[in-house]
This record gives structure tokens, sequence and C-alpha cells, in this order.
């Protein structure tokens, strides 16, 4: 697609919590679990906030386990514990083998053609990591490019981004090591196979894109951290460079740098006829941005500042001249397609106006322009011309999530992938000029997509508004009585959960369990006003929205007391555990994963500052308030029978930094909230999610769900 770069009021929420202040937390005794969890020490460590005392004991878990050898024997000891108590969960190989069997079938990711070459990646099923092949034409025999698997020795070093120049002769493509975030970018001869020696590091959060001949490419980095804080230091002063092939890292030039404002990051794009470079630059993860623009091959022609008001989003979709078209939500919450004169930036003429459906991307493919919309968290597309006329729909094989389309304005062909919760992915390629579409690459699969049943239902919220929910179960499954259930969750930073293919998931499903996804408010399913609604000091919403849909799945018999459990990552990761803290009541179990546990100091590690968009900023009383009020880490319920919980977390992780994870454990096992098992696994070698290897995820996910299962009665053979 696109290459872009009414709450619970807070009386109430505190009410409900009781955080760890220096009062509260000299009250907490230590728990009598039936397990003997490792001994964890807790400092006395105060911070005075807005009149607040705030505890936080478990601070020196902050530090770097690759650094500090007691945060590594801390680490090591609780992984003891863990793999002792997980070892007797009897789902666990039961699990594993079977999502094994569902891994194991022939993946493809959408193919790029460059020249008359065509790019792809394809995995025969349970490599580590998938493989880059290339094919002469459309129909020519797939030869390998880049094989990642042999990189390392446990498969933790992936292929992340690629992509060819114009003429297909290169590609640009970046090393991504044990699920850190940091790339190192690299060039490969495409009819050799042989790299060049150009090599660019410290390079994060960067789009990649060639000068249309060929010369070089453009792509953003931070400066080099100092020694020993590469995975814990903030991120600041990203900035825009040139490279041009066959020269050293230290020649780059430097294109578009901010260092007035070292928050801001900085990503550019080459537009469609190459003559112009376009810098978008943001504060956070809103999608809220700047616009500069370059001429290209014009050293020292000033910048020309589009946009610079952060109030929108701005997606480049195409240019004809100095007729630039974008995808945006000035004055329409839901997005639309509109086209403005640079020589005139303020004066915007409407293509395609704001619909029902949530416009979610647009890329130019020949003379058309792809538009892709939600609506109501399934995707849909079309065709429209240049000007915004519409062409035709673009029919999809079920309810599902369709992506790609991309394409450059000589092309005639793009290709898309569909999937669903039972179906995996197939990639299709349309003809843009007939409309004819037909399967590039379809799985053979180890199962039945037609034993799976998918569902779309909505439920109320606490404050009346009106959720949608995805069901997931097997076909047959006895629907009189409850069955134990997975609950998943996200909530936030305009992120849609829209329907896609999990083995790990489906394994759940097919061992009995049923599957609920709730579309939360904080995501992007209905435009910026459903994001609004679920951010800041309205991010109450999320949670209350995540509680109804527990007790929907209760009061509609869908799963029974005691048979519910609840999963999520990264910020679901924070709404799973902060849910937990607030009704630990209606769950059997929780799967916190990744995630952000405490809010008072989420800003001051590596990414975490972009964050304020959504959480607000700890350093503002207001916003204090607000996250302190929901923090999992200073919100456990001394006192309170919780239920199992199962952490999960990596010691790459750069994005949300473990010592979240780490500091939330120790806190969740140092409180008496009775016997269920309150663990953590923290994997090695891995990072946010990316990069990970097929068996380390089968791994982690079959201890996860053997986990649930044994909480929620389900009964795995």
């Amino acid at each position: 697609m696109s290459r872009r770069p009414v709450s619970a009021p807070l009386a109430l929420a505190a009410l409900m919590m009781t955080p760890v202040t220096a009062e509260a937390a000299g009250d907490m005794a230590a728990p009598a679990p039936a397990l003997a969890y490792p001994d964890t020490a807790r400092d006395n460590i105060v911070d005075p906030q807005f009149g607040v005392d705030v505890a936080d004991p478990y601070r020196w878990l902050e530090d770097d386990v690759r650094v500090n050898p007691k945060v590594a024997a801390w680490v090591a000891a609780q992984n003891r514990v863990t793999d002792a108590y997980l070892d007797t969960l009897p789902g666990r190989d039961a699990f594993a083998r079977r999502m094994t069997e569902l891994y194991n079938y022939e993946r493809f990711g959408l193919p790029r053609r460059a020249g008359t070459r065509y790019f792809y990646t394809r995995n025969d099923g349970l490599q580590p990591q998938s493989v880059l092949y290339v094919r002469e034409g459309l129909k020519g025999e797939g030869r390998v490019l880049i094989d990642p698997n042999g990189w390392a020795k446990d498969g933790a070093t992936a292929l992340a981004e690629w992509v060819p120049s114009e003429d297909g002769r290169h590609l640009l493509y970046s090393v991504q090591d044990g699920g850190t975030d940091w790339r190192i970018v690299r060039v490969k001869d495409v009819a050799t196979g042989q790299d060049l020696p150009d090599e660019i590091r410290w390079v994060k959060f960067s789009a990649l894109d060639w000068a249309k001949d060929g010369s070089g490419f453009y792509y953003s980095r931070f400066p080099a951290p100092k020694a020993g804080e590469a995975f814990q230091s903030l991120n600041e002063n990203h900035a825009v460079y040139f490279h041009r092939l066959g020269t050293p890292q230290e020649a780059d030039r430097l294109i578009h740098a901010t260092p007035g404002q070292p928050e801001l990051s900085n990503r550019a794009v080459v537009s469609d006829d190459g003559k112009y470079l376009l810098v978008t630059g943001s504060t956070g993860t809103d999608e809220r941005y700047s616009l500069t623009l370059y001429r290209t091959g014009k050293a020292g022609a000033k910048p020309k500042l589009l946009v610079g008001d952060y109030e929108n989003n701005w997606e480049y979709v195409t240019n004809s001249g100095t007729r630039f078209t974008f995808l945006t939500n000035k004055g329409a919450p839901r997005q639309r397609l509109v086209s403005m004169d640079i020589r005139q930036p303020r004066v915007l003429t409407e293509l395609v106006g704001e619909e029902e459906g949530t416009l979610v991307g647009a890329s130019r493919v020949g003379d058309r322009i792809i538009l892709s919309y939600l609506g109501d968290a399934k995707s849909e597309a079309r065709m429209v011309a240049l000007d915004g006329r519409r062409v035709a729909n673009i029919n999809l094989a079920d309810i599902g999530s369709a992506s790609g389309f991309g394409g450059k304005s000589t092309d005639a062909e793009t290709f898309y992938a569909f999937s669903s919760y039972a179906r995996p992915t197939t990639i299709y390629r349309l003809d843009t000029v007939t409309g004819q579409t037909e399967i590039f690459a379809e799985p053979k699969l180890t199962f039945k997509p037609a034993d799976f049943t998918v569902e779309q239902r909505f439920y109320t919220s606490k404050d009346g508004t009106e959720v949608p929910m995805f069901l997931v179960m097997k076909k047959g499954l006895d629907r009189a009585k409850g069955s134990p259930t997975i609950l998943y969750g996200y909530g936030g930073f305009n992120v849609s959960m829209t329907p896609a293919f999990s083995p790990t998931r489906l394994a759940w499903v097919d061992k009995g369990g049923v599957l609920a996804i709730a579309n939360l408010r904080g995501g992007g399913e209905y435009g910026k006003a459903w994001h609004d609604a679920g951010r800041l000091d309205k991010k109450q919403n999320v949670f209350d929205d995540f509680v109804a849909a527990g007790e929907y799945l209760i009061a509609e018999g869908i799963t029974g007391k005691g048979q519910l459990a609840i999963e999520g990552g990264s910020n679901g990761g924070l709404l799973v555990a902060a849910v937990t803290n607030q009704r630990p009541d209606l769950f059997a179990a929780a799967l916190p994963a990744v995630g952000v546990m405490d809010m008072l100091r989420f800003d001051r590690f590596t990414a975490g500052r972009y964050w304020t968009d959504d959480y607000g900023f700890p350093s503002k009383e207001a916003d204090f308030r607000n996250l302190l009020a929901y923090s999992p880490y200073h919100n456990i319920r001394d006192g309170k029978a919780y239920p199992a919980v199962l952490v999960t977390t990596a010691d790459t992780d750069d994005r949300v930094v473990p010592g979240h994870s780490f500091k939330y454990a120790a806190a969740l096992q140092h409180a008496r909230t009775g016997g269920k098992p309150h663990l953590i696994r923290i994997e090695t070698r891995a990072g946010h999610g990316s990069g990970k290897p097929t068996d380390k995820i089968i791994a982690e996910a079959a201890d996860k769900y053997a986990f649930a299962a044994r909480w929620t009665g389900l009964d795995v053979k």
C-alpha cells in the first residue's frame, strides 16, 4: 500500500486499584505461593512526583541483562523456576506437535517487480527464516538470492527490509540480529549473488529507497550509541542520508536533520518520477506529520516545507509533475484522497471523499490508484482513476485481511495477499488494465479451513459504545456449554486488529478452545475518532472494552466462569496486565507479552519517548495522575486473588525494554495475590517479535497455551 513513513472517571479508576506508593509498599508482605520464586532484592527508591511518593523497589532490574551480572543471574533463576513448572504441563508437547504440523506449509511473501525480475520470499514450512528468491520474468524459475538460515546457529539472525533497485540490478537489504530494532544495511549484486562492500550501521525505523538511476539510496539513522548503551539509550537525532554505491558510510551525504528538535523521526521516499525526495517528520507514534520536499540531483537546493503543523496524516501516493496525491485525515477522520500543487500546498483538491469505511491505504499502479478500506475491521478494496473516478471493486475471497497492492506508475500489475483466521495467506496477481485476478502462490495445507468457523459479534462496552469482536472455533463444537477461551486484544496506536492467520492460535482452536479477538478503542478500525477514544485520558475506555468483552463471552455462554484467559503483546501486554489488576476475578489466566508495565518511566528508554502520543507525558501532572491510575507495575492489588499469570519477554527487546516485564513480575511475585503461579518466561536472543525463528515461535506459544489450558480447563490430547 502507500509508503508511510467517553471514559470512566479517573476517581473511580483510582478506587479500583491500590497504587504502589511509599506508604503502600511497606505494607506488602512476602507471599506464600505454591511455587518457590527466586528471591528478588528490593531497594528503598522513592520518587516524589506531584505530591505523591512513588516507590520503585525493583529499579535495578531495568539494567541491561548483557551488562549487569546481577540482572543476568535473576533472569537465569526466574527461567529455572518457570521451565520447571512448564515441564509439568501435560498439554505442552501436544500443542508443540500440532503447531509444528500447522506451520509446516509452503509460505510466500508478496512479490516485487524490478526491471524484468521478480523478487519474493518463500519458506518451505519449518525453516527458521524465510528465504529471498528472484526469478527472471513472471514464469521464470526461482533461484535463491539470500538465505539467512546460515547466518546464525540459532536461526535468530533475520533478513528484514529489502528493496530492489529500479532496474533490478541491485538489492538493498537489512540484517536484524537477535530481534533487535537495529539494522545493518547491505547491497547485493543480483546477477552474481555477491555482496558489494557497502555497509551501513545504526539504522533504525528507516525507510529505504533507491535513487531512480540506481547510483545510491536514501536511509535514516541515529548517531552511534555509547558503548554498552545500544539496547537502552534514548533514540534521538534521527537524520536522512544519501549513500552513493562504492563509498564508505563516513562519506554519506546528510540530506535532512533536525538538531533543534532531536525528538523528531525523519523518513524519506523518492517520488514516482524521481525528481523529488519527500521527507516525513513525526514527533511520536501518531500519524501527525510534517512534509519537507527536496529536488533530487540539485545539491544545495533549498528544501520546501509543504506541511509543518504536525496535525494530520500525509501519505504520499503519487505525483504528476508538481501535483502530488496524498492519503490524509485532514478534514476526514476516516481519511480521504486529495491532491495538492506543491507550489500552493495549502490548497487541496479532493479526489475521493471520506466514506463509512476507513481508508487505510492507497497506492498507484499504472494509471490506477488502488484504495484499501476497513469495513467493521474487514478488508475491502477498489480501483479508481488518477482523478479519483471509481473504476471497479476488487473482489476479495472472504472475511479477512488484504495487504500489498504495491506498484509503480510504469506497472500494469500488482500483487496482494489475502488471509483470514482459518485460511493462510494466498498471493494474488491483479492486472489493473483488465481487472483479472489470478493466483500467484497458494499454500498446500495440512488441515481443512472448512473445519473452522469465523463469525463477528458486536457487544456493548461500559459507556454504551458498540465494539466488534471476532470469534473463531472448530465447526461442530458443543456450544450448549462454555468452552475454554482466549480473548486477545491490543487497543492502541491506531493499530487495527484484522483477520489474520496464526498457526499457533489455530492450534488452540483445533484442540477445542475458542479464540476471541476484540477490536477495542484505541485502534484504527474506525479511523481517528476510534483511536482518540482510547488514548491519553481516555485510555480507561480500552480496559473497559476488554472487560466488557470478557463479560459478554461469559454472559453469552461462549465461555464460562473460570474458563477465560486473556492475551496481548506490547501495548496489548499493558492491556492484559492492567485489566488483571482491575478485574482479577474475571479471568482464569493472563498472558501479557513484552508489555509496557511501568507507565511512569516508559519514556526514558530507546523508542519509549514516541509513545507519549498515546500515553501522555509522565512529567506532566495531569498525565502522571492518569498513568499512575492504571500503570500495571504500580497497581498490583495486594490481598486479592489473581489469575494464573505467565509474563513473556526477551533479553534483546529494545522496543519495550525487558525491564518493564522484569519489574512487574517481581512485584507480582512479592504481593499476596493467591496461590496460582505468577511466572516470567524470558527468551534469549530474541526481541519484540520480528525476526524470531520458527522454532522459537512454536516453543513460546506451546508454553503459553499449555499454561492457559491448565488454568481454563482445556483438555489437550
